[in-house]
């Protein structure tokens, strides 16, 4: 009997792949995030109330809005910051080069955290030396 016409059926070498325990913590660290991102979009905060604004005058009320809108942009980047260290170092998976980019991302957020806690002693310093001349 000839060999060559018998049909073999043909076996892949390599073995079905199973996603790994770092994908699969990966992916569940995504769908976290993006749950937590649709959370804050649908509760958010109160819509802005359409009370007229009456004009600013005096120069110290408006350096302390605009260290006020500083402080919350810095305070928010800090958060996205952390959020971002966070979720890095739970999906590293044992990587040490992901593992000091999210080290690297938590020291941005706490750098950013203790500016917002500082400024307003910067803004006191400030305003007693403006005031001293």
């Amino acid at each position: 009997m000839n060999r060559s016409l018998i049909p073999v059926p043909r076996q892949d070498p390599r073995p079905a792949r199973r996603p790994s325990s770092a994908r699969a913590r990966q992916a569940a660290g995504r769908a976290a995030v993006a749950v937590a991102a649709l959370v804050l979009l649908i509760v958010g905060g109160p819509p802005a109330s359409a009370q007229p604004v009456s004009p600013v005058t005096d120069l110290q009320t408006v350096v302390n809005n605009i260290t006020y809108w500083i402080t919350g942009l810095v305070a928010a980047v800090a958060t996205l910051f952390l959020v971002i260290g966070g979720a890095r170092y739970l999906m590293a998976g044992g990587d040490p080069s992901e593992v000091e980019r999210a080290k690297g991302a938590l020291k941005s957020a706490a750098i950013g955290y203790a500016l917002v806690l500082l400024a307003p002693l910067f803004l006191t310093i400030l305003n007693t030396q403006i005031l001293r001349d």
